[in-house]
């Protein structure tokens, strides 16, 4: 089998290529954090959520799923900041697609919080 040719400039392999990645990935929290308003509310949301999480008598499996939405919640507003910063990054003037790639994200976003909302009314008062 043809050995596949890749991109001299994607960098190392192995082991290394794990730990560039998670020096990536800790880069574009702190990037996220301190460059994104929007973010920086979630993980005070999400923070007294986790909190409140243990301060009621849920079963761990209702506590897995908020959990895991305020992850979910998390993970979309970092793709839509990073999808915001592309946008913005390319040009500032007003463009058609460029206000639906925005509006998108932002979609998701809400989508995300309403399923939390969802999540936790029904863990409340079932």
């Amino acid at each position: 089998m043809p050995e596949i040719q890749t991109n001299h400039l994607k960098g190392t392999r192995g082991f290394r290529r794990v730990l560039n990645a998670a020096g990536y990935s800790k880069d574009g929290l702190i990037a996220a954090y301190h460059h994104e308003a929007a973010f920086r509310q979630l993980v005070v949301l999400h923070a007294v959520l986790l909190i409140a999480v243990w301060c009621f008598d849920f079963d761990s499996t209702q506590r897995m799923i908020l959990i895991a939405a305020s992850f979910l919640s998390l993970i979309t507003e970092l793709f839509n900041s990073g999808i915001e910063a592309v946008v913005d990054d390319i040009s500032l003037e007003i463009r058609p697609l460029a206000k639906r790639a925005k509006d998108v994200g932002s979609a998701a976003q809400m989508l995300a919080l309403t399923l939390i909302a969802i999540l936790w009314a029904i863990a409340l008062f079932s």
